[in-house]
């Protein structure tokens, strides 16, 4: 195995797959990239069982070759080297060792035989369609912050991505608030299907997806989702799971409905969240004729007090809510103008843009 290449044609799709290689290993070969390199071809596999990313670059005159080479190491060294630099790699097949030429540096590394290097199964597609990157990415940004952390419920610790006729949503909940995005498109599963995309999987998708009309090929099968990109393969396994009805969760009968300026409400959400209990972030939201007035207090017996002009008339209703929960919604609304329904004391909040019925936000009250 022998190529030569451009410095920031190597280092970019190696940081692009190296998010997945974990720290710490239960398997050695598992902190190494597998590179397999054919005539024209430089392929990098990084996995760390559950996600798998596969990035290719072409090559020009290489010798064909395969080998494991740690991930981290290979990533730093590309950093150290100066821009524009030239890099040579070769391996030494009788000491199974890489070695990395650049200039007048030269590194030599251990390897591990691809035989070690775990694959994924090959997936049997269930369903193959197409989405630009930008509205995958935008389905996931939506929604994903209401992602559980670590609960014993192991299917809240994910996404769930809901294929129907003519839409594919996104759903995150943690059983106390729940974010739902939708994107229409020409698509027409046999059956709706539901699949939870784990935690790390989404992470590091989203760091993959640009801004463009791009498209993306999905396929999706019983345990694992395949999406291909220009130059890069992602592969997740599936959390096995039944996620929540979350139809059920999104109040329908809220009578109080209120309409108000996104930045003037997050703003006076923020400051009146500094004095709020540390552990619980709980603030008391009182709502009258065209005002809503935030009230936060904390165990030191300190106070805080906003008042927020806005567009509603109606009963009284004084609910408490867990303002990093109400922050974290608004953060991902884009519109100027938000939507908000309440019901009674005891009801979830729902959250919307004003113009915009593709994205719902759920909170549950609290008692203060």
């Amino acid at each position: 195995m022998k190529f030569s290449i451009q410095r920031e044609a190597l280092l970019k799709p190696l940081q692009t797959i190296v998010g997945v290689v974990e720290r710490r290993q239960t398997l050695p070969v598992l902190s190494n990239i597998l590179v397999i390199v054919t005539n024209d071809t430089l392929s990098m596999t990084a996995t760390d069982l559950e996600v798998e990313m596969i990035a290719t670059t072409p090559l020009e005159n290489a010798e064909p070759g395969d080998i494991t080479i740690p991930a981290r190491k290979m990533v730093d060294i590309c950093r150290a080297l100066p821009e524009g630099a030239t890099i040579q790699v070769s391996l030494d097949t009788e000491k199974q060792r890489v070695t990395i030429r650049s200039g007048k540096s030269r590194f030599n590394l251990a390897t591990l035989p691809i035989s070690d290097f775990p694959s994924v199964d090959e997936i049997t597609s269930q369903f193959e369609f197409s989405l630009p990157q930008n509205a995958l990415k935008r389905l996931i940004e939506k929604t994903s912050f209401a992602m559980a952390q670590q609960d014993v419920r192991y299917y809240l610790n994910g996404l769930l991505l809901e294929i129907a006729k003519g839409a594919v949503r996104s759903v995150a909940t943690d059983g106390h608030r729940l974010a739902l995005s939708s994107y229409e498109c020409d698509i027409n599963p046999a059956d709706t299907l539901q699949i939870i995309v784990p935690r790390k999987g989404v992470g590091e998708l989203v760091k993959l997806l640009e801004d463009s009309d791009e498209p993306v090929n999905i396929q999706v099968s019983n345990n694992h989702i395949k999406i291909a990109m220009k130059d890069l393969v992602f592969t997740s396994k599936l959390i096995d799971g039944r996620f929540p009805d979350y139809q059920r969760v999104i109040p329908s009968d809220s009578d109080k409905h209120i309409v108000a300026d996104r930045e003037l409400l997050r703003h006076a959400l923020l400051r009146t969240s500094i004095l709020s209990n540390e552990k619980y972030r709980g603030i008391r939201l009182r709502l009258s004729d065209g005002l809503i007035q935030a009230q936060a207090n904390n165990p030191e017996m300190e106070e805080a007090e906003e008042e927020i002009q806005v567009t509603y008339s109606g009963e009284s209703l004084e609910i408490g809510f867990n303002v990093s929960y109400f922050l974290d919604a608004l953060a991902t609304v884009s519109e100027e103008t938000v939507a908000i329904e309440l019901g009674d004391a005891n009801s979830s909040c729902v959250i919307r843009p004003q113009k915009d019925d593709s994205c719902t936000y759920v909170i549950m009250p609290m008692r203060l």
